[in-house]
């Protein structure tokens, strides 16, 4: 399935520690979806371009990668309909 790099909004939480955790993710449709769970943080590369810190998250049953580009942008590999 062919993916894009899609920007969105995202709530989280920072701690004093400088760590953040993505709480919240806003589509530009206006749909928010709340982040269930993060399944692994690392830095990597994204299969649609860019690259940055990788939240693998869980929203409901379905898990997708949300990038942290650490210029205050973020964006999810979205799949192509």
């Amino acid at each position: 399935m062919e993916r894009r790099k899609v920007y969105v909004t995202v709530q989280a939480e920072h701690a004093p520690d400088g760590s953040c955790r993505p709480t919240r993710i806003g589509l530009a449709d206006g749909k928010c979806y709340e982040i269930d769970r993060i399944v692994q943080v690392s830095r990597c590369a994204s299969m649609v371009g860019g690259r940055g810190v990788r939240y693998r998250v869980r929203i409901g049953r379905t898990e997708t990668n949300l990038f942290d580009e650490q210029n205050g942008r973020w964006f999810v590999e979205a799949k192509l309909q």
